[in-house]
């Protein structure tokens, strides 16, 4: 196997500040390696810090202490200390993300949403609008929905979109939130049939799943976060 991510000894908590400074503590010295191929699972209750992992992944939040160490194209990037350039660079061109929530601008289309990282990436309008379609087809979105904004569509159907946006470009990593959260039994096979094609394409998936199923489905290995969660009050 060839090493994809390194995550080393993440600490992140937050300030309460409307509770009088009250100490959060979420990840306590968090880590584990992702290898090419590799889908990793992160597992545990509510609030043990999954999604605050994920979004540290992805450079939205900063961390206090820690290494998290992207290796690709025989470079490696540590996004704990990269400037907001490189930040950017790595958002736009190597790390795909699934959020469970849609988040995008009003009025524009679903079709010119999920086109954009294509876009971004060089990718030809006609060869990126031939791939959107594709996709918005085998995740059941109807045709007649692709002009319209995803913002009036239903909670399923957004999930969709999200998730189309986020599998619509090949990328070394992969990072899912509760990506089959809101989807029927169908849309779901859907889903982990996608995850399955990443992995045998070589992307490395760092997800949490908290429909079991789906779970042992896609999970190459767990990692348990129940033991990371450590609350500190001032």
């Amino acid at each position: 196997m060839t090493l994809a991510m390194n995550i080393v000894q993440l600490n992140k908590g937050f300030v309460l500040h409307n509770q009088a400074g009250a100490e959060f503590q979420v990840l306590h010295d968090a880590g584990f390696v992702v290898d090419r191929g590799e889908c990793v699972v992160l597992n545990g209750v509510s609030g043990a810090g999954k999604s605050t992992l994920l979004k540290s992944l992805y450079g939205s939040y900063l961390i206090e202490n820690g290494r998290i160490e992207y290796h690709f194209d025989n470079q490696i990037v540590d996004m704990s200390t990269a400037p907001d350039a490189d930040k950017i660079r790595m958002r736009e061109h190597y790390i795909s993300y699934v959020s469970q929530f849609l988040n995008v601008v009003p009025r524009v289309s679903t079709l010119d949403i999920v086109k954009e990282p294509l876009l971004l990436a060089g990718v030809d309008n006609i060869n990126a609008e031939h791939a959107v379609k594709e996709l918005l087809q085998r995740l059941n979105i109807p045709e007649h929905l692709w002009s319209l904004s995803p913002l009036t569509f239903s909670g399923g159907e957004q999930q969709r979109v999200n998730i189309a946006r986020g599998f619509v470009r090949r990328t070394p990593f992969m990072l899912l939130d509760e990506p089959t959260a809101s989807l029927d039994a169908r849309n779901r096979d859907v889903v982990v049939a996608l995850i399955a094609e990443a992995k045998q394409a070589g992307t490395a998936i760092v997800g949490i799943f908290h429909d079991a199923d789906v779970r042992e489905r896609v999970a190459d290995r767990q990692v348990s976060f129940q033991h990371y969660m450590e609350r500190v009050t001032s």
